[in-house]
């Protein structure tokens, strides 16, 4: 594989989330041969409604297809109320029965080492789906509180090696699955 093309998805909707400017962050750092996109449809899926799975809205069937296309996931989440943010979990909402989520390489950023109740309802969310936490590239960088714009993070040694470190990671995890005969992604 040369090239790996990874889905970011925070789960904040804010202007000024940390958690969007990381993976943001993520994508000016990413090295050649990886990119990363920021999913751009979270904000516009409606509430998760079973009814509708059959006959999927499109903001869904784009944020299907844009796992479908990934080889793998970012996802950065804040915590709220010792939990998963109503964005993020309606976005996995919609993924449930997507196939082109089950065992999908997955990598966890998390902001804020205040926030072990989302991120550990988040991988227990993301297990239960049948996606594969790629550990090594699962990491808190400690941003809450630490007053450091989005312009400087890239530019914030520990981060960038960080940030940089979690795409390696995630990169030779994919690029392991396939050697061992596995897809990158399942159709």
């Amino acid at each position: 594989m040369t090239r790996m093309n990874v889905l970011a998805l925070s789960g904040s909707l804010r202007a000024a989330s940390i958690n969007s400017a990381l993976l943001r962050t993520a994508a000016r750092l990413a090295p050649p041969g990886i990119e990363v996109t920021l999913c751009s449809v979270v904000g516009e899926l409606p509430l998760f409604n079973p009814d509708l799975e059959h006959d999927a809205p499109p903001s869904v069937r784009r944020l299907r297809d844009q796992v479908a296309a990934a080889d793998a996931l970012l996802i950065a989440s804040p915590e709220y109320a010792h939990g998963v943010t109503g964005t993020i979990k309606n976005t996995l909402d919609w993924l449930v029965s997507c196939e082109a989520f089950v065992n999908k390489p997955v990598a966890v950023l998390n902001a804020s080492p205040r926030a072990h109740h989302a991120d550990a309802a988040l991988r227990e969310t993301l297990k239960t789906m049948s996606a594969v936490i790629v550990e090594a590239a699962s990491l808190t960088i400690p941003l809450l509180g630490a007053n450091i714009a989005e312009t400087d993070m890239a530019e914030t040694p520990a981060i960038a090696h960080a940030v940089r470190e979690a795409l390696a990671a995630l990169y030779g995890a994919v690029v392991l699955r396939q050697a061992e005969g596995g897809p990158a992604f399942p159709v």
